[in-house]
């Protein structure tokens, strides 16, 4: 089950850039809260543990402000090019049991055979799952596998309750080859042992 961030925030009734900028210079975010056809709430948050929560991927947030509390998830992150601070956040409330979409990025672990590597070639997969096991990464095992494998989308091993929402299952989500420095450095290594071979027996006569 996905742990639940809280965090409290105040409603907000002025806006504009010049407001933004006071918010920040406060340390406090502002942000939007969005609710299917219902009117949005505009918020402001505290800057550093907001901050902080979104380093986590597809988390889920409860947050607090006024007499209101709202369960949603991130929509948008709006960061400056320059600094990377960010500038605004759009959220979107969710319900208990509701199913939604998410992006949610790939990692490998394990070693392939000699000198194969593992290349990710899809960075994110599309899923679908409850709002409260929504997944923070995808792993997927190279261990031992050899040069010319490829993990395909629909060989992916997925959490329970989460479903891959998409129709590229064909496609390629890692592969593991050997570099061609490395085929090329292996190449060059073999006429040099040959050549090293008859000097050696020179030597030992």
């Amino acid at each position: 089950m996905t742990d639940t961030i809280a965090l409290q925030g105040e409603l907000r009734t002025e806006f504009g850039k010049g407001v933004a900028r006071r918010m920040r210079v406060a340390q406090q975010i502002p942000a939007t809260i969005y609710a299917g056809g219902a009117e949005p709430a505009f918020i402001a948050l505290p800057m550093r543990e907001t901050t902080l929560a979104l380093r986590r991927t597809n988390a889920l947030f409860t947050i607090s402000f006024g007499d209101e509390k709202r369960t949603a998830v991130v929509k948008d992150v709006q960061r400056n090019p320059v600094k990377r601070i960010v500038e605004h956040i759009d959220f979107y409330e969710v319900k208990a049991g509701e199913k939604i979409d998410v992006e949610v990025p790939v990692f490998v672990e394990g070693t392939p055979k000699g000198a194969a590597v593992a290349f990710v070639e899809m960075q994110e997969l599309k899923v679908r799952a409850d709002v409260t096991n929504l997944p923070e990464r995808i792993v997927v095992d190279v261990d031992g596998m050899v040069d010319g494998t490829k993990i395909l989308v629909k060989d992916v091993k997925l959490p329970e309750g989460v479903e891959l929402d998409g129709d590229a299952m064909e496609e390629p989500v890692v592969s593991v080859v050997v570099p061609e420095d490395a085929t090329e450095s292996t190449a060059a290594a073999e006429p040099a042992a040959e050549e090293a071979a008859p000097a050696a027996e020179a030597d030992a006569e």
